[in-house]
C-alpha cells in the first residue's frame, strides 16, 4: 500500500489493484470535521483515474457518524455515474446500520409528491364541507342556547362591550354610510331624470329614489359597508384570540366563549344596523334633493312633498326589518369563521375574507327571498 496523508483525526492509504480497481484503507474517525475533506479528496481521485471498482476498507474506522456515512454514499454515487462499482469491507455492524439508515434518508427525499388524484380532492372537499355544517349546526345552537341564558339572567350580559361594539358598528361607520348614500342618490336621481325627462315626468325622480333607497339600495348598501367594516372586525378579533389560545383560556377560567364574546357583537349589530339604514335613506334622499333643485329646476318642496306622498311607514319599516336580518347574518357569520380559524397568521386572513364574502353573499340571497315575498305574500 502506497501512503499518501495523514491527520489526527484520521487518515488512508490508496492502492490499486487489478483490473483498474482502487482500494482505500480508512482509519480514524470520519465526522462533520473532516467529511468535506474526504469528499473532495476522493472525489478528484474518482475523477480523474475512472477507476472501474472502488473498495473501502472500515477495518481501522474507530467512529461513523452520519457526515461519515455521507462520505460513503457520495462515492457510491461518483462511481455509479461513472460506470464503476462499489464496495465495502470490514465494516462493523453499527456502521452498516448508519449507512442503510443513509440510504434510506436519501432518496425518498427526491422523490417527488405526485398530487392527487380528482377523486381524492372531491372527497376532502365533501368531507370539509360535511365538518362545517356540524360546526354551523352547533354553532347556531350554542347561540341560541347563550342569548337564551342571558334573557334569563340580564346581570350575565356585558353591557359596556354592548356599548362599545354599538358605538364602533354604528357611530363610527356614520360617515362612510352618510357619504355613500349621498351620492348613490345623486347619481340614482341623475340617472333616472335623464329618461323620465323625455315624458315630462321629472317629479318621480323623488318617488323613485325615495322607494328604491328605503326598500332595496339602502339596506343593501348599509349591511354591504356593515359586512366590510364590522364582519371583518369580528372574525379578525376571534380569530387572533383562538389562535392566541385567549379563546381555551376563557373556557378555562369558567367564561363561556360563545356568551362572552359572540352575544354582545350580535346584540350591537341588531340594534344599529336598522338605525345605520334610515340615516342611509335620509342622505339618499338629501342626495336625490340636489339633483333635483339643482338640475331638474325642482323646488325643494315639491320635492319633499312628492316623497312623502308616495313613501309610506311600511317602506321604511320594510327596508328596516331587513337590515335586522342582515346585520344578524353580518355578526352571525363574523364569529363564526373566527372560531373557525385552525393554523397561524395567515388563517386570520382567510377567515377574515371568508367572512366578508359569506356576509354579501348571505345578504343576496336574503335580498333575494324578501323580493318574492314581498311581491307574492304581501
Amino acid at each position: 500500500m502506497k501512503p499518501l496523508s495523514k491527520s489526527e483525526s484520521y487518515g488512508y492509504e490508496i492502492s490499486e489493484v487489478e483490473a483498474g480497481g482502487i482500494y482505500i484503507f480508512l482509519r480514524g474517525r470520519m465526522d462533520s470535521s473532516n467529511a468535506s475533506q474526504l469528499i473532495d479528496l476522493f472525489g478528484s481521485f474518482i475523477k480523474d483515474r475512472h477507476p472501474s471498482l472502488l473498495t473501502i476498507d472500515l477495518k481501522k474506522v474507530s467512529y461513523l457518524d452520519d457526515f461519515g456515512a455521507l462520505v460513503l454514499v457520495e462515492l457510491r454515487d461518483m462511481m455509479s455515474s461513472n460506470g464503476g462499482r462499489f464496495q465495502l469491507v470490514n465494516a462493523r455492524e453499527e456502521v452498516l446500520y448508519v449507512l442503510h439508515s443513509e440510504n434510506r434518508i436519501r432518496p425518498n427525499s427526491l422523490i417527488k409528491a405526485h398530487p392527487p388524484s380528482v377523486f381524492v380532492r372531491y372527497g376532502d372537499a365533501i368531507l370539509r364541507y360535511a365538518a362545517d355544517v356540524k360546526y354551523l349546526i352547533s354553532f347556531v345552537g350554542s347561540v341560541c342556547l347563550a342569548f337564551a341564558y342571558s334573557f334569563l339572567h340580564p346581570r350575565s350580559l356585558r353591557l359596556d362591550d354592548t356599548f362599545i361594539y354599538m358605538q364602533k358598528t354604528g357611530v363610527d361607520a356614520l360617515p362612510i354610510v352618510g357619504l355613500l348614500s349621498f351620492l348613490l342618490g345623486l347619481i340614482t336621481a341623475f340617472m333616472s331624470s335623464v329618461q323620465l325627462q323625455q315624458f315630462g315626468a321629472d317629479i318621480y325622480v323623488a318617488s323613485l329614489v325615495a322607494l328604491g333607497m328605503s326598500r332595496e339600495l339602502g339596506p343593501i348598501m348599509t349591511a354591504i359597508l356593515v359586512a366590510g367594516r364590522s364582519g371583518s372586525s369580528f372574525a379578525a378579533e376571534i380569530a387572533t384570540m383562538k389562535i392566541s389560545e385567549e379563546v381555551d383560556a376563557l373556557f378555562t377560567m369558567g367564561f363561556e366563549p360563545t356568551r362572552y364574546l359572540v352575544v354582545p357583537k350580535i346584540l350591537a349589530s341588531v340594534i344599529v344596523v336598522p338605525i345605520l339604514t334610515l340615516f342611509s335613506d335620509l342622505f339618499a334622499i338629501l342626495g336625490g334633493l340636489t339633483v333635483g333643485v339643482l338640475v331638474l329646476n325642482i323646488t325643494a318642496s315639491a320635492y319633499i312633498s312628492q316623497t312623502l306622498m308616495d313613501l309610506t311607514l311600511f317602506d321604511v319599516f320594510w327596508g328596516v326589518f331587513k337590515s335586522a336580518v342582515f346585520a344578524l347574518q353580518i355578526s352571525w357569520i363574523g364569529c363564526l369563521r373566527g372560531f373557525r380559524v385552525d393554523g397561524g397568521a395567515a388563517s386570520v386572513g382567510r377567515a377574515t375574507t371568508s367572512a366578508v364574502v359569506s356576509s354579501i353573499f348571505l345578504i343576496i340571497v336574503s335580498d333575494s327571498v324578501f323580493a318574492i315575498i314581498l311581491r307574492y305574500w304581501i
